[in-house]
């Protein structure tokens, strides 16, 4: 993973850090709750905090943000965080029921931003797998003064991203923006290792298509194309909120959050470019491989020609001279046997050696 930026140590709504909240009793978190934490000036607040907590601390400073993390949370279970934080009802329905595609939409002084995760599934040989892809999805709840990440599937973890910004507290300085550019930068780099492990399976099948005799069928080809496919639904429809979030769609994102946005966009279209690349060349391979099976279809069927063409001369001759009539060319001459039998070895010797030169046989 590229080293996460730095936004230049610029800090939030103020310096001052009034004591007149006292740290609250470390409480346990629920199951659907991964994480929730108190950032001032970029640095996590020790103890555990209940969502309530948290943003009464911050809201009573005038500064630094909270960050919950919740995973796979039912009606009930986010009803009490969405009425403390605000959040609107349509929203909080898309992050419980999830199924959405990547998308951008604001309610009041809130953004919610959606995205798809993937995962490249371990396989021996990509002409074997029944999956090489599985998708999540990752919806971040962000507000002046908190984010509200809600995970769907079990591989877009963002402890280690957590972790990773936790220990550097001048990336997290701007506010609750710097991560959801974290994240959108996260789930952007998952995208490239799949990208290029997905490249190195398409040529793996590429090479074996060409192959004389190759065990690569269309249907398997077919399936590494719904594989893309899925990429492709991750993909595609994240560049227009990424695009919105670096031309200044909102205030929520500091103008020195945005250039780094902008950034996340690059990559994400060279993603883009290289997913369409590879629906471009199965494609071209599907009909390589329907080319290849027509012109083993013609070989064979030249072949059998052939040989059906070399089997009618015994069959014809052996047909004439089995009629039973009493008046038939050498029907009665002592080596009449011998010469049937030579000129139909000779007839088939014969357009055995023509076919060979037209490469029927």
């Amino acid at each position: 993973m590229p080293t996460i930026p730095s936004f230049g140590g610029l800090r939030g709504r103020g310096n001052s850090r009034p004591n007149r909240v006292q740290p609250p009793i470390p409480v346990p978190l629920s199951a659907y709750v991964v994480d929730c934490a108190v950032y001032l000036d970029g640095k996590r607040q020790p103890g555990r905090w209940t969502h309530a907590a948290a943003i009464e601390d911050v809201r009573s400073r005038g500064e630094g943000f909270v960050w919950i993390g919740l995973h796979e949370p039912d009606s009930e279970q986010i009803q009490g965080i969405a009425e403390t934080f605000g959040l609107h009802e349509l929203a909080v329905e898309d992050a419980v029921h999830a199924h959405q595609r990547p998308k951008l939409e604001r309610y009041d002084d809130t953004l919610f931003m959606v995205f798809r995760t993937v995962r490249y599934v371990e396989h021996e040989s990509p002409t074997t797998a029944n999956e090489i892809v599985e998708s999540g999805e990752l919806m971040a709840f962000l507000g002046p003064d908190f984010i509200i990440t809600v995970r769907h599937g079990n591989h877009s973890g963002l402890a280690r991203l957590r972790s990773e910004l936790d220990a550097d507290p001048e990336t997290l300085k701007p506010g609750p923006a710097a991560v959801l550019h974290a994240i959108a930068d996260h789930v952007v780099d998952h995208f490239l290792d799949v990208t290029d492990r997905i490249e190195d399976d398409i040529d793996e099948m590429e090479t074996q298509v060409f192959a004389p005799r190759s065990p690569v069928t269309s249907e398997q080809i077919y399936l590494m194309k719904r594989e893309v496919l899925e990429l492709r639904r991750a993909v595609m429809p994240l560049a227009t909120p990424l695009r919105r979030l670096s031309e200044g769609y909102t205030r929520l994102i500091p103008d020195e959050v945005r250039s780094y946005f902008r950034n996340v966009h690059d990559h994400l279209t060279n993603v883009s470019e290289r997913v369409a690349g590879f629906d471009e060349l199965l494609t071209t391979l599907v009909d390589a491989t329907l080319a290849k099976i027509t012109l083993q279809l013609n070989s064979d069927m030249r072949k059998i020609t052939a040989w059906a063409a070399i089997i009618a001369v015994p069959t014809a001759l052996a047909g004439i001279y089995g009629m039973n009539f009493d008046f038939m060319p050498e029907l009665h001459w002592r080596y009449g046997y011998p010469m049937v039998v030579s000129v139909i070895l000779g007839i088939c010797l014969l357009l055995y050696r023509i076919f060979r030169k037209n490469r029927w046989l």
